[in-house]
C-alpha cells in the first residue's frame, strides 16, 4: 500500500507553484472516462424518442456540451488535487490571449450554430441565397453549414454569417415560391392575345402549380415595347431556372406562330442640316 501511495505521489510535471503527480493524472483520466460514458448514456436517454431531424440537432449541441464538461472536470480535479491554478493561468496568460484572438471566429460560429439549431431558423432542405449564390442546405453543423449549388458546387458557410449577413431563405415559411418572367412585345400587338399565350405557356409547363393561378400583368409602356410580366408559383425553387427556361422556349415558339414580335431597342436619329452652309 505504501508503494502505491509513493508511486501515485511521483511528480510528472513541475514548475514554480504547479505540481502534477501521477495520481492527479490518473484521476483526470478516470474522471474523463466516467464522464464520457455518463454523457453517452444521457444522450441516448434524451434522443431515444426524438424524431431523426431533432436527434441530429441535439447531437450537434451535445458535442459542444461535452467539451465544456471535460474542461470543467479537468479544472475541478486539478483544483481538488491542490494544484495552484492561479499560477498556471497567470503563466499561460499570453497564450490564452493569443488563443482568444485566434479562436474568436470559431466560438462565434459555434454559438451561432447553437442558436440556429435551437430557434430552427434553418433546416436541412431549405433553399437559401447568400452572396448571389443559391444553394440547398444538406448539412448543419456547429461551426459551418453546407449547401449544394445549382451547378453541384458545395458552399461551406460559417454559421456567424446567418446572424450578421442578410440571407434569403426561399423556403422558410413553406416550399412554394412565386417566380416571374418579364417580356416585351412590339407596339400594335394584340394585348389580349399576348395575355392568353403567356397564360397558356405557363399553365402547360410541368412544375408550375395550378393554384394559386398564374397571372399576367401589363406592367408598363416601355421605350420600344409593351412590357408584360407573367407570375406563377412552383414548389421547386431550386430548379426554377430550368422551369423558366422551358417557359421562355415555349413563349418564343407561340409568339412566332402568332406573328407577335419581340422588339429590340430602337432609336430614331434625326439629322438637321444647316441651310446657311
Amino acid at each position: 500500500m505504501k508503494e502505491i501511495k509513493e508511486f501515485l505521489s511521483l511528480t510528472i510535471y513541475k514548475t514554480e507553484g504547479v505540481s502534477i503527480t501521477i495520481g492527479t493524472f490518473l484521476l483526470i483520466l478516470i474522471s474523463c472516462i466516467l464522464a464520457f460514458y455518463l454523457l453517452k448514456l444521457i444522450r441516448r436517454l434524451i434522443t431515444r424518442k426524438l424524431p431523426e431531424d431533432d436527434k441530429n440537432k441535439f447531437v450537434s449541441i451535445f458535442k459542444f456540451i461535452n467539451y465544456l464538461v471535460y474542461i470543467i472536470l479537468i479544472i475541478s480535479v486539478l483544483n481538488a488535487s491542490g494544484v495552484n491554478l492561479t499560477v498556471l493561468l497567470t503563466a499561460s496568460a499570453a497564450l490564452f490571449v493569443g488563443l482568444g484572438f485566434a479562436l474568436q471566429h470559431l466560438f462565434q460560429d459555434i454559438i451561432s450554430g447553437i442558436l440556429i439549431i435551437l430557434d430552427q431558423s434553418l433546416h436541412v432542405g431549405d433553399i437559401i441565397e447568400i452572396e448571389n449564390k443559391v444553394g440547398k442546405v444538406f448539412d448543419i453543423k456547429l461551426r459551418t453549414t453546407r449547401a449544394i449549388t445549382r451547378d453541384d458546387k458545395i458552399l461551406v458557410i460559417p454559421n456567424h454569417k446567418f446572424l450578421t449577413d442578410t440571407i434569403y431563405n426561399y423556403t422558410q415559411n413553406h416550399k412554394m415560391t412565386r417566380e416571374t418572367i418579364n417580356i416585351g412585345v412590339a407596339y400594335g400587338s394584340d394585348t389580349e392575345l399576348v395575355q392568353s399565350i403567356l397564360l397558356e405557356c405557363v399553365g402547360d409547363q410541368k412544375g408550375v402549380l395550378k393554384k394559386p393561378k398564374p397571372i399576367v400583368l401589363f406592367e408598363d409602356f416601355g421605350d420600344s415595347a409593351l412590357l408584360f410580366g407573367v407570375y406563377y408559383y412552383i414548389n421547386d425553387s431550386y430548379n426554377s431556372p430550368l422551369i423558366s427556361s422551358d417557359i421562355r422556349y415555349e413563349i418564343d415558339k407561340k409568339f412566332r406562330e402568332n406573328q407577335i414580335v419581340i422588339p429590340f431597342p430602337q432609336r430614331d436619329v434625326h439629322i438637321f442640316q444647316d441651310g446657311n452652309k
